[in-house]
């Protein structure tokens, strides 16, 4: 590896730490770690928690499953390496997994997405909240109109924001949080954590309104 891409790699590790919250994002609050599966969640909650768990669970497996293929060694899985793609704005990093995530895990997001027309994304994202594959709704392909890229496509993004690392360096049983999307929507966010050959790789994320 030649000094400049090393440096280029500290200084991306370095961001993924330290990205401010996009404007208009709430800090996290209502959260509930820890927990017991169900314990004092509403009906609608319950069921989210339950496709979160459903998401993270098929996730880890198919995570798991590119290890033992050797589609990608287990140390570069987790070595956190974040390459900027040239021209994107927000910026936006490919990985050595993210083309994987393109083939696999967009079909257990997007399943998990319609279970419910007030859920509003179901995503996997790493400890550092990268997005490596996104819903397919908002990974439609670049139109260089940033104004409409910025709504149709929000993949392979970190987010930086509180809410965000919060969820996905959070190890409980799950998270909720009420926080504010991008957009200015007040939303709910249920996550659970991704862990793979009993390490914290990330989590699952679903945002949704809810009915009260």
């Amino acid at each position: 590896m030649t000094t400049t891409l090393r440096c280029t790699l500290l200084a991306t590790l370095a961001l993924a730490a330290a990205i401010p919250a996009p404007a208009g994002a709430a800090p996290a609050a209502a959260t509930r770690p820890g927990d017991p599966p169900g314990e004092a969640l509403a009906a609608q909650d319950r069921e989210v928690l339950a496709a979160a768990v459903q998401l993270a669970t098929e996730v880890a497996q198919l995570i798991e499953q590119w290890i033992a293929t050797q589609a990608i060694t287990e140390e570069r899985m987790f070595a956190r390496l974040y390459f900027p793609i040239t021209g994107t704005d927000p910026q936006k990093y490919t990985t050595p997994y993210d083309a994987l995530a393109d083939h696999d895990l967009v079909g257990p997001e997007d399943k998990a997405l319609v279970r419910s027309p007030l859920q509003r994304y179901a995503i996997v994202t790493d400890t550092n909240g990268y997005v490596p594959a996104h819903n397919k709704r908002f990974a439609q392909p670049l139109t260089g109109n940033p104004a409409q890229d910025y709504l149709t496509n929000r993949t392979k993004r970190l987010l930086g924001d509180p809410a965000s690392l919060i969820a996905a360096r959070n190890e409980a049983h799950h998270l909720i949080q009420r926080t504010r999307l991008e957009t200015g929507e007040e939303i709910y966010d249920l996550s659970v954590p991704v862990m793979v050959r009993g390490k914290h790789w990330g989590c699952a994320r679903i945002g949704y309104r809810r009915t009260e």
